[in-house]
């Protein structure tokens, strides 16, 4: 396909909900911001955070970072994610794609929406490795359990085309959790091998990661706001604003958009 302009990514992202007007309602992202607020694990992605953030401020930020509605008395229905953002993000992210190739620099990839979001990652990555970046994988077959889903609770770190996602033995799985990017850093420090250079991720992959203090760019969802604030703090290079959820063809135009502009087609 032909890669797309800004303008047109704007208004593609803004006619399918990937930005714009979109799905993730917004009970849902202020429920998930006073969690991260309450220090819930779950939503912390394996960040901390040097400040102390109130509700008020988490808010404040993802109205900044993210394009949410800014008023705190605007708790039900439809949210938005600002498109110009989310290009602003892809934008950063390409450039920094466009270095690593220049460099040929180590990279990693790991997904948390290993249904959603693989394929995108696939194509940035195949496209670094033609430009001879080394594509680092490590910890396949790391098992961990957890106690926040319904059975089976057993997750696996499996590389699929050398994408880092999780299963539950069988089934790709969504996850949160921090535990795969943790094991994968210390399975090469185990190994005597270097942390890679770049990690595109998102979830707890990308803040494990970027806790660590790995370059990492990640992808969130306007109810996923640790991302956000570990942008804020330094841990992460920039945060894509973007509904995760839809199906992989649906992010073609940007997936071909980042290409284009980090000269890796």
């Amino acid at each position: 396909m032909t890669p797309p302009k800004r303008a047109e990514l704007i208004t593609y992202l803004v006619r399918t909900g990937i930005a714009g007007h979109v799905d993730t309602p917004r009970q849902n992202n202020l429920k998930h911001y006073r969690r991260l607020v309450e220090n819930d694990p779950y939503h912390q992605f394996g960040l901390t955070f040097g400040h102390e953030w109130s509700f008020d401020e988490v808010l404040s930020l993802m109205t900044k970072r993210c394009g949410v509605v800014g008023d705190p008395d605007y708790s039900w229905g439809i949210d938005t994610i600002d498109p110009d953002l989310t290009v602003d993000a892809l934008e950063v992210l390409a450039d920094r794609m466009a270095l690593a190739a220049e460099r040929q620099e180590t990279v990693m990839f790991a997904t948390g929406h290993p249904t959603k979001l693989r394929e995108t990652y696939r194509s940035w990555k195949d496209a670094l490795a033609r430009h001879g970046c080394a594509v680092v994988t490590a910890a396949g077959g790391y098992s961990y359990e957890v106690t926040t889903e319904r059975p089976p609770t057993q997750r696996i770190v499996e590389w699929e085309e050398e994408i880092a996602i999780v299963t539950d033995g069988h089934l790709p799985r969504h996850s949160h959790h921090p535990f795969a990017m943790r094991a994968i850093l210390e399975a090469l420090t185990q190994r005597g091998e270097a942390w890679p250079q770049l990690v595109i991720a998102d979830h707890g992959f990308a803040g494990a990661a970027g806790e660590a203090g790995v370059p990492t760019v990640g992808f969130a969802d306007c109810n996923d706001p640790a991302l956000f604030l570990g942008e804020h703090e330094g841990k992460l290079l920039v945060t894509v604003p973007m509904d995760d959820g839809y199906l992989t063809e649906d992010y073609a135009p940007l997936r071909e958009y980042v290409l284009a502009r980090a000269g890796l087609l």
